[in-house]
Order: C-alpha cells, then structure tokens, then sequence
C-alpha cells in the first residue's frame, strides 16, 4: 500500500512541476531559470516514477491488470 501511495504522489508532483512551468511560461516577465528548473524536476520526477513502477512490478509489489478474455476490447 506504501508503494502505491508514493506512486500517486510523484505523479502529482509531475503534475504540479508540470503546472509550475505553464505558470512560469506565461508570464511576460517569466524568468527562464525557474522554467528550465521546473521543467528538469519534472523530467526528474517522470524518471524516477518509471524506475519506481519497474521496481515495483520485478518485486511483485505491483500487478498489471490486463485484458480481460472475453472483454469487448480483445
């Protein structure tokens, strides 16, 4: 259970990190470091999520669901 919530808050911090660099980018008189930082944590963060998951999953701390068979989708 303590893997998944780390995993729904590093996916809220690229989310965050991602809303952060909109804001600095819009601004007229934005400064170019705080996007460029914002942007790099949130590459950081997206990284760090997916060695997360794969450490996750190899440990079997995390199952994929899949398709069902006999699901519509299939």
């Amino acid at each position: 259970m303590a893997v998944k919530i780390i995993i729904v808050l590093m996916f809220a911090g690229v989310v965050a990190s991602l809303g952060s660099a909109l804001f600095h980018l819009s601004r007229h008189s934005g400064d170019s470091r705080k996007l460029f930082r914002s942007l790099a944590l949130r590459v950081g963060l997206s990284v760090g999520l997916f060695i997360l998951l794969m450490i996750a999953w190899a440990l079997g701390l995390i199952t994929p669901h899949g398709l069902q068979p006999g699901s519509p989708l299939r």
